[in-house]
């Protein structure tokens, strides 16, 4: 599994190292890098994605993994890295989409994680892109992976060639006979991190018809401001971020140059855990929460495919509204009656609600003895951990009656609400199983 024992938590994306800013003066052709034939050895591959739950995985979507260890020169030095090509086993299913991304320090592949559903549903490639976290490859299968190398003035570059290798129409490029149309860098907390100090790089390393090596941008779990650029670009604040007086003040704009959209998704948090096992047992104060990331995520990063690959601009989003008064609700967040934030991207969770979503968490103190070593991170490290999580409080059986009167009242009210959200485009009918699995499960 991602991460080791003694692992720091991943960090908000403000934490993440600079990286070398020491750019050509004007547009150049980036070099490709060297991708290797498919990696079969020694021992077992390093997963960098937790296991999904069965009948939601790679396996019953017809996905499968391969690695390839890419080289070349950045930065005046060599490097070696890996890259993971996950597609599907049926060329035909490709939808000519890919979503790239920086393997998360922590040592798994969010993008990819959290939008999983969507992604391999509709036949879209993901790509990740080993930056950082070289040890925790190493100490999984150090005959496979001892002589990776990669600096961190390096990594701009990096992505610039692997992006350039794979858009090229070439034998060496595993996905060179697949009709590629388009590809979108997508990153989360420390990974949007490193998303966000790639846009400079960007609009200087180009393919050799000068056109853009990555055609969007999905930054998630940040609210950083970020600069213009000549490509469409959607940013997804949780309401973690909002939470700690974090919000994006740049606005949403569709001039050339300006496509850009602020998606703050409501009651979901800054790591998502609801299909993590290493959070069993829970190691924080609250009840985990459980609302799925992955229903405004992967909005967020269907409306950005469809502006870059058929020019539709999306739908702009209220934010979420804050009165900045800790007083009266313990929140800079302005709550409804039942404790839930205003505003954002609309959620059935929130709209037909059974819980309070609230964020941060805490420790639980004293934490479980038991905890999975991803998450066994001592008494500071779990602290920083669950901070970056949401927890609901469940109403009660009374709260539930006095609001629905029953579970089928109850029910009929979240299939309306779905299908509200579906027409409006705010739901992605992929995961209405999803929340109806939640439906059923509720007592009343």
């Amino acid at each position: 599994m991602p991460g080791q024992r003694g692992q720091p938590a991943p960090a908000p994306a403000a934490a993440a190292q600079p990286a070398n800013q020491n750019l050509p003066a004007a547009p150049v052709v980036s070099p490709k890098a060297t991708i290797s034939a498919e990696v079969a050895g020694p021992g077992a591959m390093f997963p960098a994605l937790f296991s999904l739950p069965k009948g939601d995985d790679l396996a019953h979507f017809g996905y499968e993994a391969h690695e390839y260890f890419v080289t070349g020169t950045a930065a005046g030095q060599p490097y070696k890295t890996r890259i993971v090509i996950r597609k599907p086993k049926d060329d035909s299913r490709f939808s000519g989409l890919v979503l790239a991304e920086s393997m998360h320090p922590s040592g798994n592949a969010w993008m990819f994680h959290f939008t999983h559903r969507y992604t391999m549903s509709e036949g879209h490639i993901g790509v990740e892109i080993v930056t950082s976290g070289l040890p925790q490859l190493v100490n999984h299968n150090a005959g496979r992976y001892r002589d990776l190398a990669i600096a961190n003035e390096q990594v701009n570059e990096v992505i610039a060639q692997v992006g350039a290798a794979l858009k090229a129409r070439d034998r060496a490029n595993p996905l060179g006979r697949l009709p590629l149309r388009k590809m979108v860098l997508g990153g989360t907390s420390a990974s949007a991190a490193v998303l966000v100090r790639y846009l400079p790089a960007h609009l200087v390393y180009r393919l050799p018809d000068m056109a853009p090596i990555y055609d969007g941008f999905l930054p998630t779990s940040t609210a950083a401001e970020i600069d213009k650029t000549d490509v469409p670009m959607i940013e997804v604040p949780t309401m973690t971020e909002v939470a700690r007086g974090a919000s994006v003040l740049r606005q949403d704009g569709d001039a050339p140059g300006d496509r850009f959209r602020v998606y703050e998704v409501a009651g979901i948090g800054h790591l998502d855990v609801r299909d993590v096992d290493a959070f069993r047992p829970n190691p924080c104060a609250h009840p985990i929460s459980l609302h799925p990331i992955g229903t405004g995520f992967s909005v967020a990063l269907h409306y950005l495919l469809q502006w870059v690959d058929r020019g539709i601009a999306p739908p702009y989003a209220r934010r979420i509204l804050i009165d900045r008064d800790v007083r009266n609700d313990g929140s800079l967040m302005l709550l409804d009656a039942h404790g839930n934030v205003q505003g954002g991207v609309p959620s059935p969770y929130l709209a037909v609600p059974v819980a309070q979503y609230a964020a941060p968490n805490a420790a639980a103190k004293p934490y479980p003895a038991n905890l999975h070593p991803w998450a066994d991170r001592g008494e500071q490290g779990i602290e920083a951990l669950c901070r970056l999580t949401a927890y609901q409080n469940e109403f009660t059986a009374d709260q539930l009656k006095a609001l629905y009167g029953s579970k089928a009242a109850y029910r009929a009210r979240v299939e309306q609400e779905l299908d509200s959200l579906t027409r409006t485009g705010w739901f992605l009918p992929i995961y209405r199983d999803v929340v109806l699995a939640d439906v059923a499960a509720l007592e009343f």
